[in-house]
């Protein structure tokens, strides 16, 4: 007889269903805030990319990547605390894939739109790519 482990596909389904919606949330308030979308969970190519949840533009100008993550408590820090360095790191390389496409780059902010029991807080400037 054979073994396998495989992932809960209920779970893994209403995992996902949450950070769509979490994501669909995040987009609104941004949006409200006056950004403008200009990509949705964009990837980057091969096995060392990553993805960004939300590419939006400030109103000046200024490209904003976004991280969303949700938490129903802040047990092990929270959703914002979630963002290790290794996410860091993918995200911020994902950005550069994403810029490499533009003739002239714009000024960049990396954002986490956290969500915790219900309640949303916006970080700006989160990261930078410098570290």
């Amino acid at each position: 007889m054979m073994c396998s482990k495989r992932k809960n596909p209920t779970r893994a389904s209403t995992t996902k269903a949450l950070g769509d919606q979490a994501e669909s949330q995040s987009l609104h308030q941004l949006v409200e805030a006056g950004l403008t979308l200009l990509a949705r969970n964009y990837r980057s190519p091969g096995r060392g990319g990553g993805e960004i949840d939300l590419i939006m533009r400030e109103p000046d100008g200024t490209v904003v990547f976004v991280e969303v993550r949700s938490r129903q408590a802040a047990d092990f820090g929270g959703a914002a605390a979630s963002v290790g360095r290794q996410k860091q790191r993918r995200i911020i390389f994902t950005a550069r894939h994403f810029l490499s496409r533009l003739l002239v780059w714009p000024p960049c902010r990396f954002d986490v739109m956290a969500q915790e029991a219900g309640e949303w807080t916006w970080l700006k400037g989160a990261f930078d790519a410098g570290r």
